[in-house]
């Protein structure tokens, strides 16, 4: 018989964050049943400190915070190695922009380059541990292609659908793990309508952006390492390329649970979701005032991460920006390449067009005064540059 580890995952419950019905994370679930709300794993915080985690090595990934993860029986994890990427202290980003402290958050050092990792380890994981064999994912790229891999990896069967513009690099990618990969017109939007076309003659479990509840737990590890590579401190405020908003979500989920946990103590974080003039669903609802975003029409953009017109966990969001005292701003293709190459030249990291609009958007925070340059602040440069080479080249960013 197998040996597990008591204790390895201490999830007790789902919990719906819209009407607050609990459900058994024993069995196989995707929304709120009652009211279509998006599903939070809870944890039972009591056995969990700052020197469990502090005793074990980064080479663990994620998975060092294994108790806060909800993998029962370690033998269901498949792993790459995500997790762990370094916080790199940005002196020379913050002397240029009259900062005292600025920090990016590297994720390019994942497996397949990106975030996404994250959150696709631990739902498909999970979701081998209920029993699934087939999964499906509508994906602007990159999620996509984190599926295709750590499915290859797990020996299950991944449908992919993306848009017929994903960047063909990105796409050439997820065939090489041969996923079944379908090309749609139109934004996730319209692919996200295709998966559901799909199910009607194919079985497979949608690990699509919050209509599971699980990948938001790995994106919550970027909180917790975070915080550890801070000392254990908060920073003032993160800024966040938001499109379906798991890793924003994520991050404050994380760090919250820390706070309960008595690992953390302070102020939470002032949030920062940025976004592209051209796709701006969340900006437009939050300055509006409103719970609710409106699918954004016609949504162009380079960066193709945050080309989500119409995101799912919208009234989430804007309730963690109202919450924490933070904002939403947009930024232009033209600010997003300019930040692309100045984080490049002066830090040596070359981030995607997601990462790169967080400095853009740092940029016009800094303009409207909306952060003190004494402040602690971290961007998250969700992946990496080198993933776009065609899309940055055909935009006059390269050569």
């Amino acid at each position: 018989m197998l040996y597990v580890p008591p204790g390895f995952s201490m999830l007790r419950r789902l919990r719906c964050t819209r009407c607050g019905r609990t459900y058994d994370p024993g069995r196989l679930n995707t929304v709120c049943p009652s009211c279509g709300g998006v599903l939070y794993p809870e944890y039972d915080l009591e056995p969990v400190s700052r020197s469990l985690f502090e005793g074990r090595p980064w080479s663990m990934g994620l998975w060092k915070h294994h108790e806060l993860l909800p993998i029962k029986n370690p033998e269901n994890i498949v792993s790459l190695g995500e997790g762990g990427t370094p916080l790199i202290k940005a002196s020379r980003l913050a002397s240029k922009l009259g900062l005292r402290s600025l920090y990016i958050k590297d994720e390019s050092l994942n497996p397949t380059g990106m975030f996404k990792a994250r959150g696709i380890s631990v739902a498909l994981s999970k979701a081998l541990e209920l029993g699934v064999h087939t999964v499906g994912i509508p994906s602007a790229g990159n999620a996509g292609a984190a599926l295709a891999a750590y499915a290859a990896r797990a020996g299950v069967k991944a449908v992919i659908v993306m848009p017929e513009d994903t960047p063909r690099s990105i796409v050439r990618e997820a065939e090489a793990y041969e996923a079944e990969i379908i090309l749609v017109k139109g934004s996730i939007t319209e692919a996200g309508r295709m998966l559901m076309e799909l199910k009607k003659t194919v079985e497979f479990f949608d690990l699509s952006t919050f209509k599971e509840p699980y990948r938001i737990e790995g994106k919550k590890t970027m909180g917790f390492e975070i915080a550890e590579q801070l000392g254990w401190r908060m920073p003032d405020v993160i800024v966040y390329p938001t499109g379906g908003g798991t890793g924003l979500l994520g991050i404050w989920k994380g760090l919250g649970e820390l706070v309960s946990a008595g690992i953390l103590e302070g102020s939470m974080p002032r949030m920062i979701s940025v976004q592209s003039e051209g796709c701006k669903p969340i900006v437009e609802a939050f300055r509006k005032g409103l719970s609710r975003a409106e699918p954004y029409p016609n949504p162009r953009t380079i960066a193709a991460g945050i080309r989500v017109p119409a995101p799912y966990a919208d009234y989430l969001i804007l309730r963690v920006l109202r919450e924490s005292g933070g904002t939403a701003v947009s930024v232009s293709d033209e600010r997003i390449l300019e930040a692309a190459k100045e984080m490049a030249v002066t830090e040596g990291v070359f981030p995607c067009p997601e990462g790169a609009a967080t400095l853009a958007g740092l940029r016009e925070l800094i303009d409207q005064g909306l952060v003190d340059r004494d402040e602690s602040i971290v961007l998250i440069n969700t992946g990496a540059g080198v993933k776009y080479m065609d899309a940055y080249a055909e935009a006059g960013l390269l050569p």
